[in-house]
């Protein structure tokens, strides 16, 4: 986060005090101001155009920030901005603060001691003062600043409609709002090929990002593009899609494995053993829900997993007691809610439409419950939601640290190391393949590379053997 000198935030209160604001409220507007120039400096604007201000209000709109707060940061932006007209009611703002001498082109912003000299392309009106903040390499065109809310919403809307994952949703609107700080909010009809064009050669060249992100932004904008904007591409010439190059991913022992989980507390010990005894997705494990399991038939079937599909896989037997036991203290948890009129737990879709009375039934609770309730301050409930991810990634983290591990282990090392011991148990690779949920055997024959070859390289007949 970029900070603010000492001298600049005394012109800036100055400016605060002449237009009555409240001093309460000044630690807020210097938050907004510090807020406005690190948006700035990431997306490479000029914060001293105007030009800016749209896309951070939408960027503050992305961040749930609420009206309130909105109206409270564009005013002050604009104080900001006033700090460099030259007008009569500056200059007299200027002679009150005689006490500070401070001149415009004096004071700097620093962020960790790195200094961006100012364009020869600023406006010129801003041209006498000196802020050492990097500054676009382009004047946005009359045809830009303009707002995207209504293509924001389509695009959320499309998403949905199609049932991608909220991760896919967060992803995808990510990327198209770094494309419309790019084009400085261009004007989405007159938006073409060579934007998109424009914008992969600044990721690569630029911002040398990896071939998978670069792929990403791709995927994003031709959704956009084409489900939003209702245009398409065409040919994209000099740009070439980058390749991303085959990852052999980290594999451990089992004794490492043992380490790890030895070092983990309750109840993320037993998510660990899910992830390695069933070689789920971190996503899967803590989506489980009582239901989920059938000890009779000794398996627990996965819903809306890899690709949207189900599956079902064995219960380890050795974790059959110790699920049990949890189970236990999930129903515990779960009287206790229901003692407190809880309004249940977060459902799926619009199940609960359907099933009103589902969400405080024990066969849908979360098998990893979350310690505290979730208030919902739009219905004005108490829902349970279940671990979360950062928690259990935290906390395995920790654990592999503390078994001195000399490889980067995270929760899906563990779904790795599934299934290359299958493999190395001479496991068939289409059973694990089955196992993992992959809809190509292709991406499941990465795990050939992670255990020892044990094939006969010698040519012999078979009437030899």
């Amino acid at each position: 986060m970029i900070r603010v000198e000492a001298e600049l935030q005394n012109r800036y209160t100055l400016v605060m005090d002449q237009e009555q604001v409240q001093r309460n409220e000044h630690r807020l507007y210097l938050k907004w101001l510090r807020y406005y120039l690190d948006f700035c400096h990431k997306y490479d604007f000029n914060h001293l155009d105007d030009n800016s201000l749209p896309p951070f209000i939408e960027k503050l709109r992305s961040k749930k920030q609420n009206d309130i707060q909105q109206r409270q940061a564009i005013k002050a932006v604009h104080l900001f901005y006033s700090l460099f007209k030259p007008d009569e009611s500056n200059r007299s703002c200027k002679a009150k603060s005689s006490r500070v001498n401070i001149q415009a082109n004096n004071f700097h912003l620093k962020e960790q001691k790195r200094i961006y000299p100012v364009g020869k392309d600023m406006n010129s009106k801003y041209a006498d003062h000196t802020l050492v903040q990097r500054q676009s390499k382009t004047i946005a065109p009359k045809n830009k600043n303009r707002s995207w809310r209504a293509e924001y919403d389509k695009l959320v809307d499309e998403i949905k409609v199609r049932h991608y994952s909220p991760k896919t949703l967060k992803s995808y609107r990510g990327w198209v709002r770094k494309f419309q700080a790019f084009t400085h909010s261009k004007d989405t009809k007159s938006l073409d090929a060579a934007d998109v064009k424009q914008f992969l050669t600044y990721l690569a060249v630029e911002r040398n990002v990896a071939a998978s992100s670069q792929n990403l932004a791709f995927n994003s904008l031709l959704f956009f593009y084409r489900h939003v904007l209702g245009k398409e591409f065409g040919k994209i010439d000099g740009v070439v899609r980058a390749k991303k190059r085959p990852h052999i991913p980290v594999v451990l022992s089992k004794d490492e494995v043992k380490c790890v989980i030895k070092a983990l507390k309750s109840p993320y010990d037993l998510v660990a053993k899910l992830l390695y005894g069933c070689g789920l997705k971190l996503s899967e494990c803590l989506n489980l829900r009582v239901n989920n399991f059938n000890f009779d038939a000794g398996i627990v079937t996965i819903h809306d997993g890899k690709g949207k599909k189900d599956r079902s896989l064995p219960i380890p037997k050795i974790l059959v007691t110790e699920l049990y036991t949890h189970l236990d203290r999930v129903a515990k948890v779960h009287e206790m809610d229901l003692a407190d009129n809880y309004d249940g737990v977060f459902m799926f879709d619009r199940y609960e439409k359907k099933s009103p009375h589902a969400a405080r039934e024990f066969i849908w609770q979360w098998f990893f419950p979350a310690k505290t309730l979730t208030f919902v301050k739009e219905d004005q409930e108490y829902r349970r939601y279940h671990l979360h991810e950062t928690h259990v990634q935290r906390a395995i983290k920790k654990a592999v640290k503390k078994a001195r591990l000399a490889k980067r282990a995270t929760a899906h090392t563990f779904r790795h190391s599934y299934a290359s011991h299958l493999l190395a148990a001479n496991y068939d690779i289409r059973t694990i393949q089955e196992l993992l949920g992959h809809s190509d055997v292709r991406t499941t024959m990465i795990y050939t590379h992670t255990v020892k070859s044990k094939t006969i390289k010698e040519a012999m007949s078979p009437l030899d053997f």
